[in-house]
């Protein structure tokens, strides 16, 4: 594996990996606008998943460069319908993932955002704006974190734990499990693992590829939820896949492990 920093990869696809990089810390940064806001709005999609003009806001901005720099790509956000392209290219945006922290006022939700090139993710950021943390990676050139904004980069690696006996385990919201049917699953992996946590979302998924965490189950998610996360775990050596052993972000579930102990939790997950 090659070692180059994200400073260097403005070469990388016409330039696409350092502007998804620079529209992830943006978009993230747009978002600090409205946390902690009391007076907030808070709406309610056809999911009733939480949705607020922060969440907005930040895609729009992120669809506005995007059009402006490369007109001919296309994109697939949580909040708009669908742009389409001609180029082979696709951005794949959260532009808050953990809305419900977010409205919350904690500070563990993230902006997402991720390239295609012909089907195939290549790249993905994943910024925590309140926290000021970051990881991004690129396909071949390794993942990358940053603790807070004024820190280097230093490569990112998940842990050498390789017994479910002795491993951290996260989720974003337990409940989750049963409303798709798998409780015995959830009970199954908390029985097992040393410690279970609810840092979910794509934190969750960012404690994984840095070593914190060493297990990461989303029962029910969409590819803008996780489309980040496939690069940057892979790169920092772990796994990523759907509870099929997949590897792909169209699965609508997805786990992400430190890659030894991938199989293990598959067979909690029941395969």
């Amino acid at each position: 594996m090659t070692t180059t920093p994200p400073s260097e990869w403005s070469a990388r696809d016409e330039g696409r990996v350092a502007a998804m990089i620079d529209l992830a810390h943006a978009a993230g940064q747009l978002t600090l606008n409205f946390f902690g806001d009391a007076t907030l709005a808070v709406d309610r999609k056809g999911d009733a998943s939480p949705v607020t003009e922060a969440d907005r806001s930040a895609e729009r901005l992120i669809r506005q460069r995007v059009a402006e720099s490369y007109g001919d790509d296309a994109i697939l956000g949580e909040e708009f319908a669908d742009t389409q392209g001609s180029s082979g290219y696709r951005w794949i945006v959260d532009p808050i993932d953990g809305t419900k922290s977010f409205i919350c006022g904690v500070p563990l939700y993230s902006t997402i955002v991720a390239v295609e090139k012909d089907d195939q993710v290549i790249a993905g950021a994943i910024v925590i704006p309140a926290l000021g943390e970051s990881i991004v990676a690129a396909i071949g050139s390794g993942a990358w974190h940053r603790r807070n904004n004024d820190a280097d980069w230093t490569a990112a690696h998940v842990s050498p734990c390789d017994r479910i006996e002795d491993a951290v385990f996260l989720t974003s919201q337990v409940d989750s499990f049963a409303n798709r049917g798998a409780g015995a699953a959830y009970d199954s992996l908390q029985s097992a693992a040393s410690i279970t946590r609810s840092w979910g979302d794509a934190y969750g998924y960012l404690l994984v590829a840095t070593g914190r965490a060493d297990i990461m189950v989303d029962p029910i998610v969409n590819p803008y939820d996780v489309a980040a996360v496939q690069p940057v775990l892979t790169e920092a050596g772990g796994q990523f896949s759907d509870w099929k052993g997949n590897p792909t972000i169209r699965g609508g579930d997805a786990f992400g492990t430190n890659g030894k102990l991938h199989a293990q939790v598959l067979s909690h997950l029941g395969g």
